[in-house]
């Protein structure tokens, strides 16, 4: 059986799995078999090489799912190579991605065990016809023109270079 990698993501309105799915075929494209599923859905990391995570930053924290991820496959994400991504910024404001990167380093500092290969923030996507209830409701946030700060050059390039990380990585015990 081929060494497999797991692109994961926690998202709330699809921008994440947008991204993560471009990951999975960037990482196919360089030869690595991918399985690309939800969080939510995965159960054990026993049949993974290597793992890419991907989740946004929401009012500065990670999306609570990725939290839960993490809090419960500790011992096996600390047994092989981990690259993870958050989308944070939906602007292209130094002082968002600045922000973004403080509270991931804040937020990441609740898993000391993790150690990612890889790790990187990518713009996120605003839009409030794809949110619900409460921003979609309150009438200022409305108003609010969609923004999408994702750059998929940079997002298929920082793939790539996860290739050679990723691949042949010995599953850990």
């Amino acid at each position: 059986m081929p060494d497999t990698v797991l692109v994961t993501w926690a998202t709330r309105y699809g921008a994440t799995e947008e991204v993560a799915q471009t990951v999975a075929v960037v990482l196919r494209q360089a030869g690595l078999a991918v399985e690309a599923r939800p969080m939510r859905v995965v159960e054990t990391l026993e049949p993974y090489s290597g793992v890419v995570l991907g989740c946004a930053l929401y009012m500065g924290r990670m999306h609570r799912e990725a939290r839960r991820f993490l809090a419960i496959h500790p011992s096996s994400l600390s047994a092989r190579p981990v690259a993870m991504f958050v989308l944070g910024p939906v602007h292209r404001e130094e002082k968002e991605w600045h922000g973004a990167r403080a509270q991931l380093t804040k937020e990441l500092s609740r898993f000391p065990w993790l150690n990612p290969v890889a790790l990187e923030v990518f713009g996120g996507r605003w839009d409030v016809s794809k949110m619900g209830f409460p921003f979609g409701w309150l009438p200022g946030v409305r108003r609010m023109p969609v923004s999408d700060a994702r750059d998929w050059e940079a997002i298929r390039k920082w793939a790539e270079g996860l290739a050679p990380m990723l691949h042949g990585a010995p599953v850990g015990a």
